[in-house]
């Protein structure tokens, strides 16, 4: 039997990080004002976070494999840009904008063809990943491309960026991840004997 521990600890990672996203989302919006060290630093050490529970889901292997799919990929670019960003607390704004933009707009764009696949699979709420992840491409969109050059409109931007993507992934996270007790491996091993055909003599000859 295949053990259920590192699903458990990425589905629960992944709502528990998902309500966090939410949290920080709501703060940067009520509280637009926020220095670029403490921003830089708080998106930082949340993305390296998120990038090693992405990770973990992926080799985790859940029963559908919708959630964590493409999380290898999507892990090791949030933790590298959260690295980066971490290291550059006083970098520009502009730069933390870009990072956060790119990570968010992948993640979304994966998360479509999450609920594509969702719908194969008659998962119900297929149709509010999709949408979910529509409106986190757009804010992804937004951030990368910055449209104003206010930095308390941009931070409000964000925020609402981290609140959609914190709701997508807690929707997937819920909706998508099963974790069956008795789950076997992908792969039994198994013993096989060789048998050969021995042509045997005409005695006759």
């Amino acid at each position: 039997m295949r053990s259920v521990t590192p699903m458990h600890i990425a589905k629960i990672g992944y709502i528990l990080l998902s309500v966090v996203f939410c949290i920080v989302g709501v703060l940067f919006v009520a509280w637009s004002d926020i220095g670029t060290q403490v921003l830089s630093r708080a998106l930082g050490i949340a993305m390296i976070v998120f990038g090693g529970i992405k990770i973990v889901g992926y080799f985790s292997k859940d029963l559908f494999r919708l959630a964590f799919q493409f999380d290898l990929e999507l892990g090791i670019i949030s933790a590298v840009l959260g690295i980066i960003v971490l290291l550059n607390p006083f970098g520009t704004i502009t730069f933390i904008f870009i990072a956060m933009g790119i990570a968010i707009l992948a993640d979304a764009l994966f998360k479509i063809r999450i609920a594509i696949d969702a719908k194969r699979f008659g998962i119900g709420t297929w149709w509010m990943i999709l949408s979910l992840a529509f409106l986190t491409a757009i804010a992804g969109v937004l951030l990368v491309f910055r449209p104003w050059e206010s930095a308390n409109i941009l931070t409000v931007l964000l925020g609402i960026s981290l609140l959609a993507e914190g709701v997508l992934n807690l929707c997937v996270a819920v909706s998508t991840v099963k974790i069956v007790k008795h789950q076997y491996p992908d792969v039994i091993d198994a013993d096989y004997i060789d048998v050969i055909d021995v042509e045997t003599e005409d005695p006759s000859k």
